[in-house]
């Protein structure tokens, strides 16, 4: 949709997410609009977060940078020569990162965030129109990593949004503004368990929600999250079905001696959203040693295929064709063909839940974490809602399950309901019972 130039939009909210970013604006009254972009394939709402580098071998000078679907569809058509940046929000609270080299340019996190929105800003056009005064944006209730920096990533995001034009920016933990969305449903009032499961965060928060002279009031009565969701996923079945085939597991010999392959070149590679970052590493001089080395040779040339000719979306792409089957199906085929890489085999559900049962611990106890911050017994929820891809791996919808009636338990608007959420939460005539600045 297009606001007029003299009526801007009252709130804009944005879910920058580690797999997708979704922006929305809300009016005086009514629902949120989603903001679409006239994406190569067809308009779409969800932006995917990532971002392309390319300079022609001949103008190495030149930069040509593109982001969501265009930054797709340049490193398809030349993935050599393409540098592909995705999931760079899980090094936002991340103290260890502190800037990566692009095509002979320093990057720190908030010039590549900066890049990003000021590219989603362009590709918008007249559909996001006049950027509004305050801007909410959503932020996890606990970042990425072991010990991630809290106030360094909102420092992060404040350079970053302030670079688009904003010139406040508060900010609403994400399930908070799934929150806000949901409740726009109740018609009566209710306690509300709000589970948010994103590409590297899965958050969760409690609210209850009364009316008041016909007026819906909202008073947050507990949260709690963890530093993992469908990427750390995606990292179990990568490194059960790929790593192994790249050279895990396998030796090498030197000075006489058979060693083991250093597992943390796979540690790095199964978070495929490092991938990009080591190409450009020091290890990859030593991946290419070894490989001459190797007992088993062509194990380690593949990894060395994979890292060079940037197989990374492919791979990508191969896994969450598996997650999505598998949410379906108790048995599906996993198939990755890149070049001259082609790995695969049937795969059954049990196995995959197996394989991120520690994930699922985590996550589980992350729901008690928040009832227990709340106060409230599992049956004194009254209602859930869930949202986020991963909500819909079965083995996460049974955490709930087991805790709460079916009945109770909703699932939906698994992209939207952040960003249209933070734009509903703007109405409120105090905000600062539900958003943050950044110091």
């Amino acid at each position: 949709m297009t606001w007029p130039s003299t009526s801007p939009p009252s709130t804009l909210g944005i879910d920058f997410g580690t797999t997708n970013t979704v922006l929305a604006l809300a009016g005086g009254d009514g629902p949120a609009e989603l903001v679409k972009f006239p994406a190569p394939e067809g308009e779409l709402f969800a932006f995917r977060s990532c971002l392309s580098f390319y300079a022609p071998p001949d103008l190495p000078s030149e930069r040509s940078i593109a982001a969501g679907p265009w930054a797709i569809e340049a490193y398809v058509e030349d993935p050599a020569e393409t540098r592909f940046i995705q999931s760079f929000k899980s090094f936002s609270a991340q103290s260890s990162f502190t800037e990566t080299q692009i095509l002979g340019r320093r990057y720190r996190f908030e010039d590549l965030l900066s890049t990003f929105l000021l590219k989603v800003r362009d590709y918008a056009g007249e559909r996001l129109g006049q950027i509004p005064e305050t801007v909410i944006v959503g932020r996890p209730v606990r970042f990425v990593g072991a010990h991630p920096d809290e106030a360094l990533a909102l420092e992060r995001y404040e350079t970053a949004f302030r670079r688009m034009g904003v010139k406040e920016v508060r900010y609403a933990y994400e399930p908070v503004g799934a929150a806000f969305f949901f409740a726009r449903e109740l018609d009566h009032d209710a306690t509300v368990l709000v589970g948010d499961f994103g590409g590297g965060t899965s958050d969760f928060s409690i609210i209850r929600f009364e009316r008041h002279s016909g007026e819906l009031r909202a008073t947050p009565l507990g949260r709690a999250g963890v530093g993992v969701a469908g990427d750390a996923f995606d990292y179990r079945i990568i490194d059960r079905l790929v790593s192994p085939e790249l050279g895990k597991g396998s030796s090498y010999t030197s000075i006489g001696k058979v060693l083991p392959v250093p597992n943390r070149w796979y540690s790095t590679f199964a978070r495929w959203d490092q991938l990009a970052l080591m190409r450009a590493s020091r290890e990859m001089r030593d991946i290419r040693k070894l490989a001459r080395d190797a007992v088993e040779p062509e194990k380690i040339e593949r990894l060395i295929e994979v890292l060079d000719e940037n197989h990374g979306y492919r791979l990508y792409r191969a896994v969450s064709r598996l997650k999505e089957a598998l949410s379906f199906e108790t048995q599906a085929e996993f198939r990755f063909q890149a070049g001259s890489i082609d790995i695969g085999g049937q795969v059954a559900r049990s196995d995959f839940e197996s394989w991120i049962a520690p994930e699922l611990a985590l996550i589980e106890g992350a729901v008690d974490a928040a009832l227990a911050d709340a106060g409230l017994r599992a049956d004194q929820i009254e209602r859930v809602f869930l949202t986020g891809g991963s909500s819909l791996v079965p083995a996460v919808r049974e955490i709930f399950h087991r805790r709460f009636p079916a009945e109770r338990i909703e699932t939906g608007a698994e992209l939207e309901s952040i960003a249209a959420g933070l734009a509903l939460m703007g109405r409120e005539r105090d905000l600062s019972g539900w958003t943050m600045r950044a110091s």
